[in-house]
């Protein structure tokens, strides 16, 4: 049994195509894998250690006696977006998935920008690079004031907006009442903002992004530990992709760094909280997202020379899980998401280093969770707590 959990979301780190990555045009991907080859390298001796490189399919190099448990997570709900990929590892499934859109009905664009008391006019409307699509029609949306919408593979609704010209306030607005007629046949998973500054041809990306979601549909882990007076820090993103449910204290890191060095104060003193639950989002945002192989391995070595200080961090009853949410092969032709098997590490002074295998779902993270806090069976997904403890 476990008095505290610690879960970090390596957002988009996969680790292989699943069976049914044809579905999503997604054959031939394989995020970690992929990288070690483009780069030559990857140098992560403190995960390799754990037994990263030894999971099945891992493509990385494998060492002969692994520190942590280890192995690979399907996602059972149809779907490789963030929101479905977090509630997934909190125990609850998305059926069905969310929508997603080439482009969005021109009467529902209409009617958002009426309820906003805006022109009617919008500029983009189709799948895009964050990055590349403020390059392509930043200038003019300075000229015009029309916000810019785009979306991906992913099931998100995303306005782009230079701070100057549509203020964060009135861009929030624009993103809650989006938020509102998003629902039924045009229910998405997220509207995201997306604030820039700059000028043409220097358009950079803000911190001041905000993620729009909708509450879990079912319970999750977090409604459960809450109930039982046990409760979740959401560290970066968490507070949001939940819609604040289940998560009582929220520490919003914007980057890797930060949300790291949250992570280890977090394990060093908190004493309230049962589940320090994290995503490090730069892996996907900056770099799985923009195809940068070379970015998003840096990133990868830079989170492994940080593993120490987080191991040291954990206390003789805490359990930390590594894993990830979706794929985000910085390799593949699209800037999108990927439908990948997700590796999972897990690791404690009461836990043994076995081999996990290949887990049917995510939600397997929930049930082991729920079931090593003296919690019994959840309604999904099997614990692999007796696996991994003495």
């Amino acid at each position: 049994m476990f008095n505290r959990v610690c879960i970090i979301v390596l957002d988009s780190v996969g680790i292989g195509e699943l069976p049914d990555a044809a579905d999503f045009g997604d054959v031939g991907a394989h995020t970690l894998g992929n990288i070690y080859k483009a780069r030559g390298k990857l140098d992560l001796p403190n995960l390799y250690a754990m037994g990263l490189g030894n999971i099945e399919n891992s493509r990385l190099p494998s060492v002969a006696a692994p520190t942590a448990a280890y192995g690979r997570m399907a996602e059972l709900t149809h779907a490789k977006d963030t929101t479905s990929g977090h509630w997934e590892l909190m125990g609850l499934i998305t059926d069905p998935p969310f929508k997603t859109f080439e482009k969005f009905p021109e009467e529902m664009l209409r009617e958002w920008l009426r309820r906003a008391g805006r022109p009617t006019t919008w500029l983009g409307n189709f799948p895009a690079s964050g990055t590349a699509i403020i390059d392509m029609l930043g200038e003019e949306h300075i000229k015009t004031g029309a916000p810019i919408v785009y979306t991906s593979a992913d099931s998100v609704f995303q306005i782009a907006a230079h701070e100057d010209i549509i203020p964060i306030p009135e861009l929030y607005k624009l993103c809650e009442i989006a938020r509102d007629l998003l629902v039924g046949d045009l229910l998405v998973g997220r509207v995201i903002a997306r604030p820039f500054v700059g000028k043409p041809g220097a358009f950079v990306r803000t911190k001041n992004r905000k993620d729009y979601a909708i509450p879990p549909t079912g319970e999750t882990l977090l409604d459960a530990l809450e109930t039982r007076g046990q409760y979740t820090l959401g560290i970066g993103k968490i507070e949001d992709i939940f819609c604040n449910r289940g998560v009582k204290h929220v520490n919003h890191t914007t980057n890797n760094v930060d949300s790291t060095e949250a992570i280890i104060y977090a394990l060093k003193t908190n004493n309230e909280d049962t589940l320090i639950f994290a995503n490090l989002i730069d892996f996907d945002m900056k770099y799985g997202h923009r195809n940068d192989p070379e970015g998003y391995g840096q990133a990868l070595e830079r989170f492994d020379t940080k593993l120490p200080e987080i191991l040291a961090a954990l206390r003789p009853n805490d359990l930390l899980i590594l894993t990830a949410d979706h794929g985000c092969d910085p390799t593949m032709p699209s800037t999108d998401h990927s439908r990948e098997y997700v590796p999972v590490i897990v690791y404690g002074a009461n836990s043994k280093p076995v081999n996990l295998g290949t887990r049917a779902t995510f939600a397997d993270i929930a049930a082991t969770i729920y079931d090593g806090l003296g919690h019994g069976k959840w309604n999904i997904g099997a614990s692999f707590l007796g696996e991994i403890t003495p």
